[in-house]
C-alpha cells in the first residue's frame, strides 16, 4: 500500500484554503496559529512542495499549492462518501436552505432524488420566506437567490444567465401579432415579479419603447402565481426563458420571442467559512456539477 499523507496536516491545509484564512482555520480546528503552521509544514515536507507563501501571520496559496488542492479535494470527498456509506454511527447531516418557490419546483426538487442517492444522510430543511440573503448565517446555512449580484461578503456561484421574455395567454399573443405595436401594448396589463423590477425596463428598451406606459403594471412575489395569472389571461408576464421552458404550459405563448439579456440570475450563496461545513460543502459541490 502506498504511503498516505498525514491526514491531520491534510485537513489543516484544506481548511485554510476553503476558509481563506489561517486564523479562521485555526479557530475551526481548535489549534494555535503555530500548531496549524506546523501541520502545514509537515505536509509540505511530505509532498516536497511549497504549498503556501508566508508573510508574517498571512499564508497565501502558491501555484503548486493550488494544483495540489485541485488534485486532492475530489479524492477526499470520495473518501468521505465511502466512509459515510459504510458507517452506522454517523448522525444525519442537516442543511437549512433558502430557496425561491419557482426554482424549487422547476429545478431543485426534480433532481433532489439524485442527491439523496449519493448522500443518504443529508437532509434539507427548505425555507421559502423572503429576505433570504439577510438570513444566511443566521437561520439559514445557504440560499439560492434571484438577483443582479449578491453581496460581496458571501461565497457565491452564478447558476445561470437568462434571457427575458414576455409571455401571455396564447389567444392574446395571436391577437397582438408578431410585430410590436405601441398602441396595442399600451392597452395591456403587464405582470412583473417583485424580485425582478428591472426586467420590464429591459424588455421595453429592447423593443425600442423605453417610455411605454401600459394600462397597468401588477406585481407578484411568486413566480408560480405570475405564470398562472398569465395563463388565466390576467396580463402579460415578464419572465425568464428558463421559467417558461420548464413550466411547459400549453396555455402560454411567447410574445415576439426576442432574445433580451436579463439583468438577473440565480445565485447560490453561503458564508465562506460555512464551506467547511460538510452539509454545505456536499450541496454546493453537487449543485455546481449537477447543472441545475
Amino acid at each position: 500500500m502506498r504511503r498516505l499523507p498525514p491526514l491531520r496536516s491534510l485537513e489543516a491545509f484544506v481548511r485554510i484554503v476553503r476558509l481563506g484564512s489561517a486564523r479562521a482555520a485555526a479557530g475551526e480546528l481548535g489549534l494555535s496559529p503555530s500548531a496549524l503552521s506546523r501541520r502545514v509544514t509537515t505536509l509540505e515536507e511530505f509532498t516536497g512542495k511549497k504549498l503556501f507563501s508566508r508573510t508574517g501571520q498571512a499564508m497565501k496559496l502558491t501555484d503548486e499549492g493550488r494544483a495540489f488542492y485541485d488534485s486532492v479535494t475530489p479524492h477526499l470527498e470520495a473518501l468521505a462518501v465511502a466512509v459515510e456509506s459504510h458507517s452506522e454511527n454517523l448522525q444525519l447531516l442537516r442543511l437549512r436552505l433558502g430557496v425561491l418557490p419557482l426554482f424549487g419546483t422547476h429545478r431543485l426538487f426534480p433532481r433532489l432524488a439524485e442527491l439523496r442517492q449519493q448522500h443518504p444522510r443529508l437532509h434539507i430543511d427548505i425555507d421559502t420566506r423572503p429576505n433570504l440573503d439577510e438570513r444566511v448565517g443566521d437561520t439559514l446555512d445557504a440560499a439560492i437567490l434571484l438577483t443582479i449580484e449578491p453581496p460581496a461578503s458571501f461565497h457565491q456561484v452564478r447558476l445561470d444567465q437568462n434571457t427575458i421574455h414576455a409571455i401571455c395567454q396564447r389567444d392574446l399573443a395571436e391577437a397582438l401579432g408578431p410585430t410590436p405595436d405601441r398602441a396595442a401594448l399600451a392597452r395591456q396589463t403587464f405582470l412583473v415579479q417583485t424580485d425582478m423590477p428591472l426586467s420590464f425596463d429591459a424588455w421595453k428598451t429592447a423593443l425600442g419603447m423605453p417610455d411605454l406606459q401600459p394600462m397597468a403594471v401588477d406585481h407578484y412575489d411568486s413566480g408560480q402565481l405570475i405564470l398562472e395569472a398569465a395563463a388565466q389571461g390576467l396580463g402579460i408576464a415578464i419572465m425568464h426563458d428558463d421559467h417558461v421552458r420548464r413550466n411547459n404550459d400549453p396555455r402560454l405563448a411567447k410574445l415576439y420571442d426576442l432574445p433580451i439579456a436579463s439583468p438577473y440570475s440565480y445565485w447560490f450563496i453561503c458564508r465562506p467559512a460555512d464551506l467547511a461545513s460538510r452539509p454545505v460543502r456536499i450541496f454546493h459541490d453537487w449543485l455546481v456539477t449537477a447543472g441545475l
